[in-house]
């Protein structure tokens, strides 16, 4: 598998990005990941989605650490500081899952709270379903873990398939920025260019849309159907944290609700912001999370 790294001078000086590189090696290919807080603290994984990287996380990650958490946040193959295969075809889910797997093993992660949003949920509810005595609670924005037997797919995502499949143009920092309700300044959106030197680096970007379950068929909806029968009986803390604008994911939060024993009795809210609303509302998002973990 031929793969790219990311020069590290282009992450030099990024707006309250100043957090330590750890690395974790899964094979030939090498994860990043912050670690911050107490090394005896509890952990909170978050888990970034599409097209972003652990930056997204920059405004959480220290409210979440000041109050005694050991904070884990990885760069998923093909994102951020992680090294980048190079081909559409070398990523999958399953290869993901693989990827994921393998992390949490080498750092032996447990009592977790999970954080997810966009393809952190696709990826983190089947880890937590997969591994779910290493798993505590888990805090959820903006996302779902989708079979493909789904009844209506968002007419949004139908188009973000076929950009991120033909468009010869694909710029992460404006696609960041369109999910946001705030503007990112000229450093953030440097910030979330920086892994992507040019469009060699891009593979994982591009890939990640397709690879959603959307039909029966789909490779991944086997799994994705037996992670659900475990969070059918989920009686674990599950918090709800979905913004009230992301045209993607909007009443899935509901669903979830419905579903997930676990979701009763937790103070589920509605933030204010767009698909990344960590970008929008991290602080409100932070706080949840520490009240969450509070609460165990």
């Amino acid at each position: 598998m031929d793969f790219l790294r990311t020069p590290e001078s282009r992450f030099d000086r990024l707006p309250n990005y100043p957090f330590q590189a750890n690395y974790v090696q899964l094979g030939n290919l090498r994860m990043h990941y912050v670690d911050e807080g107490p090394k005896d603290g509890k952990v909170i994984l978050m888990m970034h989605g599409e097209p972003s990287w652990s930056y997204l996380y920059r405004f959480m990650i220290p409210i979440c650490a000041a109050a005694g958490h050991r904070v884990i946040a990885p760069d998923l193959i093909g994102f951020g500081k992680s090294d980048k295969p190079t081909k559409m075809e070398d990523y999958s889910y399953q290869q993901h899952m693989q990827w994921m797997q393998s992390f949490i093993d080498e750092l032996n992660l447990k009592d977790i709270t999970l954080v997810c949003q966009d393809w952190g949920s696709l990826l983190g509810l089947r880890l937590a379903a997969e591994n779910a005595s290493r798993f505590s609670a888990i805090a959820i924005g903006n996302g779902m873990l989708p079979t493909g037997e789904e009844s209506k797919i968002p007419k949004a995502f139908k188009i973000w398939q076929n950009f991120a499949r033909y468009s010869p143009w694909f710029p992460i920092a404006r696609i960041v920025e369109s999910g946001c309700f705030k503007k990112l300044s000229k450093d953030e959106r440097k910030a979330y260019d920086a892994p992507f030197p040019n469009k060699k680096f891009k593979a994982g970007a591009r890939a990640f849309p397709r690879l959603v379950p959307t039909t029966p068929d789909n490779p991944a909806t086997m799994a994705n159907k037996a992670a659900w029968k475990v969070l059918e009986k989920w009686d674990k803390p599950f918090l709800t944290l979905f913004s009230n604008g992301d045209p993607i994911t909007r009443g899935l939060d509901k669903k979830i609700r419905e579903r997930v024993p676990g979701c009763q009795g937790q103070p589920h809210q509605t933030l204010k912001g767009g698909h990344f609303l960590q970008e929008d509302a991290g602080f409100e998002m932070a706080q949840a999370v520490n009240e969450l973990v509070a609460r165990l």
